[in-house]
């Protein structure tokens, strides 16, 4: 049979039970639909207070009766201790907490489905509490707001060209929402940082840190680093010209061969350089190609020599942190050509040959003047050095937002 029962706050609730279905057993039905403990509950049918051990049929209870459900004085208590303000913050926040400490299955609820919360419930800020009843009373109101703009719009005029486009955004949404709930299920590695292929080798006997970069089409060098490791003395200047990938930089020449040594073993590699402040080396596609190199992120290591050498790939705490703007210097399109048809040419018309690859007309350079250096004075003082947010202003082309975004995540 079906009954129906009133709640203190003149709430209707139907039931469908049996007509010898003890009042305890209805309690817990209650409970289930309205989360008021069994115990703070009392049911009253016809002016008269039924007992747990009672029977609907026993006390008259028939189909279609309505009962009336009434709270406990202690538990009227707590109700009042867990009134909100308009706002959502908690009426008295200390009673709220003890309330909800004392309750093992709400506590054991708002574990799983709200961590931060349950934090705030177990520790000693109530400020903190408050602010975060604040925060999800807003979020549920915008909540409310959307679904009820969802419904405004589905109940709109279909031949409203306006409404029809909210709707086709909204339903854009959703999808977009649906993909990034499906993502971080799915797929959380997606959202983590990437830490970059490093590893340990050694250029013309300097040990180094070599970025392993199978997307630059050329292995690359400092000036710096080509200075340290004894190379510069090397170095072609005939290949002169810009590099252009996340920002640009400039070309110094080549240095067409000299050793490194990977694992036990030694290698011929030629190398281009560039004026990188914060770019040491990067071991790119040329060399990958010529050495027959393996990246095998199965085994998280690079094989040289189709096989022969294997070396790990460096975890993150063992790559320099002065080194990780080197992982967006991406140099995709070098041109690599000698730049002349003889060698008698090359050295005659190396100035020309510098200016043909410096055609492509590159962007004014922003590291002059007093805004670029306002960019500077700014970025410095939220604690970056000063050599890394010059060459994080020079990547984006002295967009500060961008380059501020590049330091906060590096």
């Amino acid at each position: 049979m079906k009954i129906t029962v009133m709640t203190s706050d003149e709430q209707f609730i139907t039931l469908d039970v049996d007509p010898d279905e003890s009042v305890e057993n209805v309690k817990a039905l209650l409970e289930v639909e309205t989360t008021v403990s069994l115990h703070q509950q009392k049911l009253h049918f016809n002016g008269k207070e039924l007992n747990n051990s009672d029977r609907l049929s026993g006390v008259g209870v028939k189909d279609g009766d309505m009962m009336m459900m009434m709270l406990s004085v202690a538990s009227r208590a707590n109700n009042d201790s867990l009134r909100l303000n308009p706002d959502g913050s908690a009426v008295n926040p200390s009673a709220f907490q003890q309330h909800i400490r004392n309750d093992p299955q709400s506590m054991a609820r708002l574990v799983q489905a709200d961590p931060p919360m349950s934090q705030a419930i177990l520790g000693d800020d109530l400020d903190k509490l408050q602010n975060l009843l604040r925060e999800r009373h807003q979020q549920r109101l915008e909540y409310q707001r959307k679904q009820e703009e969802e419904l405004a719009l589905m109940s709109a005029d279909p031949f409203d060209v306006e409404a029809q486009k909210k709707i086709e955004a909204a339903i854009r949404q959703k999808g977009i929402d649906e993909n990034w709930e499906a993502a971080l299920e799915y797929n959380p590695e997606a959202f983590a940082r990437v830490v970059m292929l490093y590893v340990d080798m050694e250029v013309n006997g300097i040990p180094l840190k070599a970025f392993v970069d199978s997307g630059a089409q050329s292995t690359i060098i400092s000036k710096n680093c080509a200075e340290r490791c004894g190379l510069l003395r090397l170095l072609d200047q005939r290949y002169k010209g810009v590099a252009v990938g996340v920002g640009q930089s400039e070309i110094l020449g080549r240095i067409h061969v000299a050793p490194i040594k990977i694992g036990h073993l030694f290698y011929h590699c030629s190398f281009t350089v560039l004026d990188a402040q914060n770019m040491e080396f990067l071991f790119g596609l040329d060399m990958l190609r010529k050495h027959q190199c393996i990246i095998d992120l199965k085994e998280n290591v690079l094989r040289v020599g189709g096989g022969e050498v294997s070396v790990p790939f460096l975890q993150e705490k063992d790559i320099p942190s002065q080194i990780h703007l080197e992982e967006n210097v991406k140099q995709h399109a070098l041109g690599q050509g000698p730049p002349a048809e003889s060698s008698r040419a090359q050295s005659k018309n190396a100035g020309s040959a510098s200016r043909s690859q410096n055609s492509g007309n590159p962007q004014r350079d922003q590291s002059q003047g007093p805004d670029f250096e306002a960019k500077v004075m700014k970025l410095v003082e939220l604690g970056f050095d000063r050599n890394a947010v010059i060459q994080a202003l020079k990547l984006f082309n002295g967009n500060e937002e961008q380059a501020a975004g590049f330091l906060f995540g590096g």
